[in-house]
């Protein structure tokens, strides 16, 4: 509708639309900044996933049901990559911006792609090509990079900021995640997200009450809420949609290189809104990795 409406070209209506989606994803980074001392981690987490389900699950509702055999034939996969995908990288990502900062999360985010490869290679047997070995080099070394903060004696002590190795972590689940929707269970891809939401907000609820028993746990202040409800509505759902509908106007392979995009905008939203510094250690970090993530996709075989 809004392509006959303003009578745009399908593929510039669809490059807004993934603009729009990596600078939601790039946000979110910035958010979970702005999220310390307003609400606690996994408080955010269990909120989140409650109102995206809560969201989908209106609008969905129907195919919810629709699809329910689907899901109780495979409920293990669905619980899988819910709780790896969606708590377990939330629940983290949140937890390692209390410890390093906007800049770093985004950054490191962008190694995301090159350890989707390297887990495919692993456990579907995907081919790669010499420039994708040595892109995935590339990338490892901005990562390296921005863990020792750019100070080689760091790296030969094995001294790495606690908040990047737990990001990295991060990072690792939702790769691995990405990884498994190879073999996702056949449905359309809103409802995917709807039922993972589902499974994930419920998931999160046994680690808020942990946050609790341990006297951690922060209910949102009116600042925190305002925080969660953007985390919500923007990176979660609309974003989601976004680029959903931007895959199927130009495909997978052309709106995948729109994610290299995500490390970029993150480094000038947290330098713009954050202000973080912006250290020589934190150039050639992000060029490494975005150097890397181009080798990789030059390097793809046919």
């Amino acid at each position: 509708e809004l392509t006959r409406s303003a009578r745009l070209p399908p593929t510039l209506v669809a490059y807004a639309y993934m603009l729009v989606t990596m600078l939601c994803w790039s946000g979110n980074a910035i958010a979970g900044q702005f999220a310390i001392g307003r609400v606690s981690p996994l408080a955010l987490v269990m909120l989140r996933w409650l109102l995206v389900s809560i969201c989908l699950g209106l609008v969905y509702r129907r195919e919810l049901v629709r699809t329910w055999p689907v899901v109780r034939a495979a409920p293990l996969r669905m619980i899988a990559m819910a709780l790896v995908g969606f708590t377990a990288f939330n629940s983290l990502f949140y937890i390692a911006a209390h410890h390093t900062t906007g800049l770093n999360i985004g950054i490191l985010q962008g190694s995301i792609p090159v350890i989707v490869l390297i887990l495919s290679v692993l456990a579907w047997r995907t081919r790669i090509g010499v420039l994708q070995v040595a892109g995935v080099t590339v990338t490892l070394v901005g990562v390296i990079a921005i863990a020792c903060q750019g100070d080689i004696d760091r790296l030969l002590r094995l001294q790495f900021n606690p908040g990047d190795a737990i990001m990295l972590l991060a990072c690792l689940f939702y790769s691995a995640y990405t990884a498994g929707l190879k073999v996702r269970p056949e449905m359309p891809g809103l409802v995917f997200l709807a039922w993972l939401s589902i499974i994930a907000a419920l998931a999160s609820l046994p680690l808020a009450a942990f946050e609790w028993l341990r006297g951690d746990l922060l209910w949102p202040t009116p600042e925190g809420w305002l925080v969660t409800v953007w985390i919500a509505l923007f990176p979660s759902f609309l974003a989601q949609i976004f680029f959903i509908r931007g895959v199927e106007l130009i495909g997978p392979e052309r709106a995948g290189v729109f994610a290299n995009l995500v490390p970029i905008f993150a480094a000038i939203l947290a330098v713009l809104l954050l202000s973080e510094r912006f250290e020589t250690y934190h150039a050639v970090a992000l060029a490494l990795v975005l150097g890397g993530i181009a080798l990789s996709e030059r390097g793809k075989p046919a």
